[in-house]
């Protein structure tokens, strides 16, 4: 696991503790979703849920973010990202939320001055090959569309055979792409 551009390019990142339920993503998808993402980052604020150890947040980061929310249950992955921040240099420009998701991103969304111009929304996909859509879109996907910026990003990673709403909260998918068995779904507000 390394940063894959922009200027902390080529650290190598502490991965996931082994019975984390994280799932690193491959460099080559990692390469292409960054490039399509590239003219989101200059100055963007970054919401990474489901972070494991950081590789989005960070890459995002080294290419020009402002700064990025990393937000994760796992105690023993949040020590390792913790890790990742401190060894990238990068904690003056991140926070992290340690906490169960669903149950929080509400309320602190609502504490931040300014929303999220991308968010990465990147479950264990145990949970979600077997996700209540209506709940997740409840704690999850309307907190987001609340706050997302009017031109912001939503970036949804499953595994392939997991079929999504037509919308979600008024976020619908404008790009999807397939890489082996993981599925990157591109989300944004409707226009209407």
């Amino acid at each position: 696991m390394r940063i894959l551009a922009g200027k902390y390019k080529g650290r190598v990142l502490l991965p996931p503790p082994q019975k984390a339920q994280t799932r690193p993503i491959t460099g080559r998808a990692k390469k292409s979703l960054f490039d399509t993402l590239g003219p989101y980052l200059d100055g963007a604020v970054v919401l990474d849920l489901y972070s494991g150890t950081g590789t989005m947040g960070i890459e995002a980061l080294s290419r020009g973010a402002a700064c990025c929310i990393f937000a994760e249950k796992d105690r023993n992955v949040v020590a390792r990202l913790r890790r990742n921040i401190e060894d990238c240099g990068v904690g003056d420009v991140s926070t992290v939320w340690c906490g169960d998701i669903p149950l929080t991103l509400r309320p602190r969304l609502a504490g931040l001055d300014r929303g999220p111009d991308v968010a990465f929304v990147d479950p264990p996909y145990v949970d979600t090959r077997h996700w209540n859509w209506s709940k997740a879109e409840a704690n999850i996907f309307a907190p987001l569309a609340n706050k997302l910026a009017d031109d912001g990003l939503v970036v949804l990673r499953t595994p392939k055979g997991v079929e999504l709403p037509e919308s979600l909260a008024g976020l619908t998918e404008f790009r999807t792409k397939t890489y082996g068995g993981m599925i990157v779904t591109l989300l944004g507000k409707d226009d209407d």
